[in-house]
């Protein structure tokens, strides 16, 4: 691809926008930046697009959301005048141009005679989702970069199930969207009666439906008022929707109030991924302020939670996403046997690189766990498949990313249900004299400790993904025997849906879909895993390490590690880095 001429082509098109115009006549003697900008095409996969926002072919921009969505619109077209009518639900969130884009994309699809409901303010994935459903759309658009850095944006698509569109609509969406060479050839037509407004009702029935999945009202009402919990949105679209949920459970919720502007700078931190505990550090000055029991903190499109809660010597720790959600399968699957409201075919779904203590809670309850690729799409494909064939009943979905759906009013990762519940959660255990924090190591002590953790390794440049890919099939070529000092026992090769045991020798298909990841089934029940990333430019490397203990560190007078000493502590679990594992496993 010449990236020169194409840079030349958009420089001099009248119908390139004035601001366009100046930032790229900026970039007049930058060739790497044209080459970025220009030397590839901002690429339309199952999760949609997401990329830095700025003018050019492989950037976040006007110009790349309306050709999307009029490949969007073509495939809409070709299924008929019915799902014209339908039409497609469209939200975003408080990121840089949002709310352009989502207006851009509105107009394009009325343009093409297919109706069109926006929200009239950001509003999170999980009440997007909620909407395509609630309003039976044929699709949706949420435009989000999710937890990325600020300089990103993105647009995902959903289907009429509500969940991420499906690989195989995916593919035929790109097949519309590579047949517009001309860029800056889609019109639209924002004014068009044929965009309407989302009803204010539906903000109200989608609390109403989470109201509906609490599993404790009485330890709320106990000790819900005294219940000291702060929150922060991080600048972002879940603080109306987690505010009003908590407060209508009878939570005392403080808020960070720094931190619910519609910053598009996410300014008061470094990213906006609750992730990380120093995305929640405002919080945790505040809750010790006010001395508050929990801190919870939203991603700016609100589907990931962060949870933060005091170990036994009075100090905030972050929880993991793979900590919290096996502390929500437990208290929900103790719930429901308690109130013997178990479902005789109860399911439980989560990703294949999230912990694999999942499976010990599932099977000590009785009930089945099934493992989906990374990506919510997949477990909402479960709800649906269960929905049509009556086989399971969907009770809870996890990923290690700080993503949980309880419920089936949505399809995808749900921050504003899972406040609910964890809040919930908490007051359930004040009431029965316990502590999130030491039910977590009654869970560890009661089916065995797990290190469960994740490495991002960062790429740059147009050919990223090309790279990272290369890294992927280079490891599947090594036939690995022994990962440090753990053995393989089987290996796994998503690509190409395969399965070897290395004890037995046999091969056997998965029936899942593919991808390009290999997994390390390591002995003890451990297990490593190599995926690029399917948001960003990272290459992702997961471990899980199980042990009837976790691991503190000790370290030699030069502060280097020594060794290893098993003991029960999840606060220095905690802080084992991603070069301990190595010295842990034996390098």
């Amino acid at each position: 691809m010449d990236y020169r001429k194409n840079y030349q082509s958009w420089l001099s098109d009248p119908r390139l926008s004035e601001e366009g115009k100046r930032e790229l006549e900026e970039i007049a003697c930058d060739e790497k930046a044209k080459e970025y900008r220009f030397g590839g095409e901002l690429e339309f996969g199952t999760a949609g697009m997401r990329g830095i926002i700025g003018y050019g072919m492989n950037m976040m921009n006007v110009y790349t959301v309306m050709r999307a969505t009029k490949g969007l619109a073509d495939f809409i077209l070709e299924q008929g005048g019915e799902a014209a009518k339908k039409g497609v639900v469209i939200s975003y969130d408080t990121r840089r141009k949002s709310e352009e884009f989502a207006k851009a994309a509105a107009g394009v699809l009325a343009k093409n005679g297919i109706r069109v409901y926006l929200f009239d303010d950001v509003h999170p994935v999980p009440m997007l989702s909620y909407a395509v459903r609630y309003l039976h759309t044929v699709a949706g658009i949420m435009i989000t970069a999710s937890h990325n850095p600020k300089e990103y944006n993105g647009y995902k698509v959903y289907g009429a199930d509500g969940a991420q569109m499906s690989p195989e609509d995916t593919e035929k969406v790109v097949g519309y969207i590579e047949k517009i060479s001309d860029y800056l050839s889609v019109g639209g037509d924002e004014k068009s009666g044929l965009i309407l407004p989302v009803p204010k009702k539906l903000d109200e029935d989608y609390i109403e439906e989470l109201s509906r999945l609490r599993l404790s009202p009485e330890a709320v009402k106990k000790c819900g008022a005294n219940l000291k919990l702060v929150y922060t949105p991080v600048h972002g679209s879940g603080y109306v929707p987690v505010t009003i949920v908590l407060e209508k459970l009878g939570i005392n919720v403080t808020v960070v109030e720094e931190q619910t502007t519609k910053d598009t700078e996410f300014s008061t931190v470094k990213v906006p991924n609750p992730e990380f505990k120093e995305t929640l550090s405002m919080g945790i000055a505040l809750a010790n302020k006010i001395h508050a029991d929990v801190v919870f903190g939203t991603d700016p499109d609100s589907d990931r939670l962060g949870v933060a809660v005091k170990d036994d010597s009075g100090e905030f720790v972050a929880l993991s996403g793979n900590q919290v959600g096996i502390l929500l399968l437990d208290y929900i699957l103790t719930r429901l046997e308690e109130e013997n409201a178990m479902p005789a075919n109860a399911a439980v779904v989560k990703s294949f690189v999230t912990t694999g203590m999942a499976k010990a809670i599932c099977d000590d309850f009785g009930v089945t766990l099934f493992e989906t690729p990374v990506g919510f799409k997949f477990i909402g494909e479960k709800i649906k498949q269960w929905e049509t064939d009556g086989k399971y009943v969907y009770v809870f979905g996890f990923e290690e990313s700080c993503g949980y759906l309880r419920g089936t009013h949505a399809r995808d990762k749900d921050a504003v249900v899972a406040s609910m519940l964890c809040a919930e959660m908490v007051c359930y255990y004040t009431y029965v004299g316990k502590t999130l924090y030491s039910r977590l190591q009654e869970i560890y002590t009661k089916y065995g400790y797990v290190l469960d953790k994740n490495i991002s390794v960062q790429y740059s440049g147009l050919n990223a993904m090309k790279e990272m890919n290369a890294v992927v099939d280079a490891l599947k070529r090594m036939k690995t025997q022994t990962l440090g000092a753990l053995k393989v026992e089987a290996f796994r090769d998503y690509s190409a849906a395969k399965r070897v045991s290395y004890l037995t020798g046999e091969t056997e298909e998965m029936d899942i879909p593919k991808c390009n990841c290999v997994y390390y089934e390591l002995e003890g029940g451990s297990f490593v895993c190599v995926r690029p990333s399917g948001t960003e430019p990272k290459l992702k490397i997961y471990y899980s390490l199980r042990d009837k203990c976790c691991w503190k560190r000790r370290k030699n007078k030069s502060g280097g590690i020594r060794r290893w000493k098993a003991m029960g502590s999840l606060r220095e679990t905690q802080k084992i880095s991603s070069r301990e594992f190595w010295l842990l496993s034996g390098r």
